[in-house]
């Protein structure tokens, strides 16, 4: 089996372009159920590795009306979108850390507007009389709108809860061994059939359709996606993996493939 690297390509930092950082001062308001929505859809992929600092934080990319959230480790990435009012300024972009946004996250629990507020490398998020700020990440981030737009692939609609219980319960290929800290993970394996079905693979069922992805991750997406029924978009063997919304394509995530070797 071989190690997923064409996501890891895409978003290196050491060999691709990266997204350059418009930190000017921005104020904004978002509606409180949309921004936490789109925390929740990304906070799974964010990385914790310290050797890649420039990933342990969500991007906070704020243009027109709407703000974008990203995060990735590199292995998988998440976007989601919300709602804005009130930025009439140029586009700002943003790296907010894991610390804060999860600060942040904790405050959404109403159903007003909050005030999101840029200012240089600080970044704060107000709600009522509450409030909660802290400095952004000093790093450049992926340029993930390189990734946003890829080739349409073979689509599956999943019930989310049978897809989920089906690789819970399934079979796992032999673990392999994660490149960034030596742990082992399991695989699990499924292909579309010819009419829009998925099916979880036995070990030793070597059809050339057949996907393998690092089974947590999967998970982790399915939930995160937070809807009763999800797509699965296939592309390419070593194209990424989309998981997406039937009501909401602005919120997605991609899982990069392992690729398997009979």
């Amino acid at each position: 089996m071989g190690s997923a690297r064409g996501l890891r390509a895409l978003l290196d930092h050491r060999e691709n372009p990266m997204t350059s950082l418009r930190t000017a001062a921005a104020r904004l308001s978002v509606p409180a159920p949309e921004l936490a929505a789109a925390l929740d859809t990304v906070r799974f992929a964010a990385s914790t590795d310290a050797e890649l600092p420039m990933l342990g934080g969500i991007l906070f990319d704020i243009e027109g009306e709407e703000l974008h959230v990203v995060a990735t480790d590199r292995y998988r990435m998440a976007v989601a979108q919300a709602r804005t009012t009130g930025h009439g300024g140029p586009r700002t972009q943003v790296v907010v850390p894991l610390p804060l946004a999860d600060a942040m996250r904790a405050l959404l629990t109403g159903e007003e507007a909050v005030q999101l507020a840029v200012d240089d490398d600080r970044v704060t998020l107000e709600t009522g009389n509450r409030q909660t700020a802290g400095q952004s990440l000093g790093h450049e981030f992926p340029d993930y709108r390189r990734l946003v737009h890829l080739p349409a692939g073979r689509r599956a609609h999943v019930d989310t809860a049978t897809f989920r219980q089906a690789l819970e319960t399934g079979p796992v290929r032999a673990s392999e061994t994660r490149e960034q800290d030596g742990e082992p993970y399991d695989l699990s394996v499924f292909r579309v059939t010819e009419n829009g079905s998925v099916i979880v693979c036995a070990d030793g069922d070597d059809d050339q359709n057949n996907v393998a992805v690092n089974r947590e991750f999967l998970l982790h997406a399915l939930t995160a996606g937070a809807r009763d029924e999800l797509i699965l978009e296939l592309g390419a063997p070593t194209a990424p993996l989309a998981i997406r919304r039937p009501d909401d394509e602005g919120a997605f995530s991609l899982l990069m493939p392992v690729r398997l070797e009979n």
